[in-house]
């Protein structure tokens, strides 16, 4: 009996439980749709705040100049961001400094802003009605070096000293974004001056008075890929060339020709790479010694830097100056007339620059020895 008893008794617990999921399930499935609707709300909402609300662009800090008009409204003032390109969305602007309260202490005036800044921040601004910063602009020309780049901005007046925008070029570290700066950072050469060296892209950029040393590098960083492509890429990889060894190239071209000869001064070096012959630049010598001769003792040009192109083989440890396009175009496309023709080049004239390219070193120093004299 005991053993009829307990059928009975399992029997019971099986229909109690039965009766139980089905309560709970509809309960249970209630559940679940609520937490997946959460969680897709939660995923929608946290892309729609990293589109809408983030800058646009936190690597861009461009002083934008916005004028607000007196009388403007919420809706013009958001109209005015969106088509200056500092926000991508009128309503959100509009529905944040409603839901903040903020609409009355909105003030017009002549603002500053930048792509890198948030809508909130942008709002925190134009309620202190805060005068628009000052800003300068700074012209990088092609061939300056890193520390001529510090000391132009010294001279202006926007930093005191040069001391930790070398040390961030020097490093590279803070710019582990950018992949052309992360793939250098992370295959160190040993006595390489500055990381940097070759990436602060030459153009005339508009600064805040009292930018930070990381913000303006920033800004000819992504100049630098601007200008730098994807055909530029490429190509790079056609001739079988990392970007830094593009930029160390056409730093020497910037530095040993004028425009004119930018793509025959790259075919020399190409053809001298590829018979696998020194370069024999005296540009990386200037480099070494902070001396810009036009030349050079036998002890200097003995100095066993690895920049040094007349001692060692291949390209120099990095670049030795910030190329402008010009030249970076004419390291990715040497002239095809003078390549593996013309594998010598020497000063015509030092007032015009204008350079003389010869085939053998013979016919090379017959040229050094008529137009010595000109230099």
């Amino acid at each position: 009996m005991s053993g009829v008893r307990s059928e009975k008794e399992q029997r019971r617990r099986e229909r109690s439980r039965q009766n139980t999921w089905r309560v709970l399930r509809p309960v249970l499935a209630v559940v679940l749709s609520i937490l997946i609707a959460c969680g897709a709300v939660f995923a929608v909402g946290s892309a729609l705040y990293r589109k809408l609300v983030l800058p646009i662009d936190r690597d861009d800090a461009t002083p934008i100049l916005v004028e607000i008009p007196s009388g403007a409204g919420t809706s013009q003032i958001g109209k005015l961001l969106y088509e200056s390109g500092l926000i991508s969305n009128k309503a959100v602007f509009k529905i944040y400094v409603d839901f903040m309260g903020k609409s009355s202490s909105l003030k017009a005036g002549s603002y500053y802003l930048s792509k890198n800044m948030d809508i909130m921040s942008m709002v925190d601004v134009i309620c202190k009605g805060n005068p628009p910063r000052e800003t300068i602009d700074i012209t990088i020309t092609e061939g300056m070096s890193v520390e001529d780049i510090g000391a132009l901005l010294v001279s202006k007046g926007v930093w005191e000293n040069a001391d930790k925008f070398l040390e961030l070029c020097r490093t590279g570290e803070d710019f582990m974004d950018y992949s052309c700066i992360s793939a250098i950072v992370q295959n160190p050469k040993e006595d390489r001056k500055y990381v940097l060296e070759g990436y602060l892209f030459p153009d005339t950029y508009t600064i805040y008075k009292d930018a930070s040393e990381k913000s303006v590098i920033s800004k000819m960083l992504v100049r630098f890929l601007d200008v730098f492509s994807t055909d530029y890429m490429e190509r790079a990889a056609e001739l079988s060339m990392s970007i830094d060894d593009v930029i160390t190239l056409a730093s020497l071209i910037e530095r040993e020709a004028k425009t004119a000869d930018f793509e025959k001064v790259s075919a020399v070096f190409h053809g001298r790479l590829r018979e696998g012959m020194t370069l024999g630049s005296d540009a990386p010598l200037r480099y070494i010694t902070g001396q810009n001769l036009i030349e050079f003792s036998t002890e200097q040009v003995s100095n066993p830097s690895l920049y040094n192109t007349h001692v060692h083989k291949g390209l120099p440890l990095g670049p030795i100056t910030n190329p402008g396009q010009a030249t970076i175009y004419a390291a990715l496309y040497p002239d095809e007339e003078y390549l593996g023709t013309y594998f010598y080049f020497c000063l015509k004239s030092s007032q015009t620059g204008e350079l003389v390219f010869a085939k053998t070193l013979e016919e090379h120093r017959k040229n050094i020895e008529q137009y010595k004299p000109y230099w």
